[in-house]
């Protein structure tokens, strides 16, 4: 046993690096404008192998892990990321774990579960052990800040390439907001589902009067923060008086365990909505989904897309992943070996170990801070 351990591949360096990559148009939700996204990228080295991952974070994030993580880590079993989490964890005991130093900690977790199935040669999927072959994706973006005529050419693009469901954002002006979902829901027909996300904009009497509007007039089906995700029983209340055909999501901002179960013991939504980028990544993506599936209530994935395909292939009670546009370009900008989208779904490529994405360095040398 003890000739066995000391061949055990050990975690011989941890770096990161800060990215600032410009939107292809200013972006606005109900409640921040943006024209920049910030990508912050862990590697993780052991016995040959590097594991990439990443966080959509603050720059920040990136000296935190070199600082503090990389300390924690050096040295440690490369084959047990949720060792490694559990040390990541500790060190960050008196900065603060929420916001930057959990987005940071998720980074590098992916990295080290990428580096696992590198150092094993199997894909992410499979070392999970996945439970689907494709994710269900839903097409996201429709910024407040877009024209009609770019709303309409967005979402009606989404459903061309097979995607049955898209989301919208709503909030900025909430008194133009049933306008903007009609003209949403003419582009993309009758068949197709249609989202909206207030990102917290509305007051409680606010998302309760928009609820009927939306679902009476454009047949919407999933409202996202129609109030702050904070206040749990304002989500509970709207979830107890939308109408029947509309489920109410929230949960995007859950960097700890605690939150979910918060939310799920609150009875606040009819579906969860979790960040492999923010809420500890892999390692804790996994145990929301065993919260989920212990309250019966389904899991959907936020944002960042290509990692979601692998771990959503193992995630019982996830429903879809959001193919949130911004996210979506970044990869395709960053990356090589990312999932096939294929009517509407994410197939990860099987044959790949790690999540099988590759750093296309010379091409993102521009952006780095």
């Amino acid at each position: 046993m003890g000739g066995a351990q000391a061949h055990e591949p050990r975690i011989e360096e941890l770096s990161a690096r800060a990215f600032v990559v410009p939107t292809d148009a200013p972006e606005a939700d109900g409640t921040l404008r943006w024209d920049s996204t910030t990508i912050v990228l862990a590697r993780a080295s052991a016995g040959g192998c590097t594991g990439l991952g990443y966080s959509y974070a603050a720059g920040a994030a990136a000296g935190l892990i070199e600082e503090l993580l990389a300390g924690a880590l050096v040295g440690c079993d490369a084959l047990s990321p949720p060792a490694a989490w559990q040390r990541m964890r500790a060190s960050v005991r008196n900065i603060g774990y929420p916001g930057v130093a959990a987005s940071a900690i998720s980074a590098v977790d992916v990295a080290l579960w990428d580096l696992k199935g590198r150092l094993l040669g199997v894909s992410l999927a499979d070392l999970l052990g996945r439970v689907r072959e494709l994710v269900p994706v839903y097409g996201s973006g429709g910024f407040t800040s877009y024209s009609d005529a770019r709303l309409e050419r967005q979402l009606a693009e989404w459903v061309e390439r097979g995607i049955g469901r898209v989301k919208m954002k709503v909030g900025s002006e909430p008194a133009r907001d049933p306008e903007r979902v009609r003209v949403a829901r003419a582009a993309i027909g009758a068949a197709a589902e249609l989202f909206v996300d207030a990102n917290g904009a509305y007051t409680r009497k606010q998302a309760l009067r928009l609820a009927e509007v939306f679902a009476g007039e454009s047949a919407v089906s999933w409202f996202e923060e129609p109030v702050s995700s904070d206040d749990l029983e304002g989500l509970r209340l709207l979830r107890d008086r939308a109408p029947a055909g509309m489920e109410i999501a929230a949960g995007e901002y859950g960097y700890d365990l605690f939150y979910f179960r918060r939310m799920l013991q609150a009875g606040a939504v009819d579906v969860v909505q979790a960040d492999v980028t923010r809420c500890g990544g892999i390692t804790q993506l996994v145990a929301v989904a065993a919260l989920c599936a212990s309250a019966g209530v389904p899991l959907s994935a936020h944002t960042s897309p290509a990692i979601h395909a692998h771990v959503g292939t193992a995630l019982g009670p996830l429903v879809h992943v959001e193919y949130f546009h911004d996210h979506a370009r970044i990869e395709a900008l960053f990356f090589d070996g990312l999932p096939e989208l294929q009517e509407g779904a994410l197939r990860p490529d099987a044959g790949r170990p790690g999540h099988g994405m590759e750093l296309r360095e010379s091409d993102v040398e521009r952006f780095q801070r």
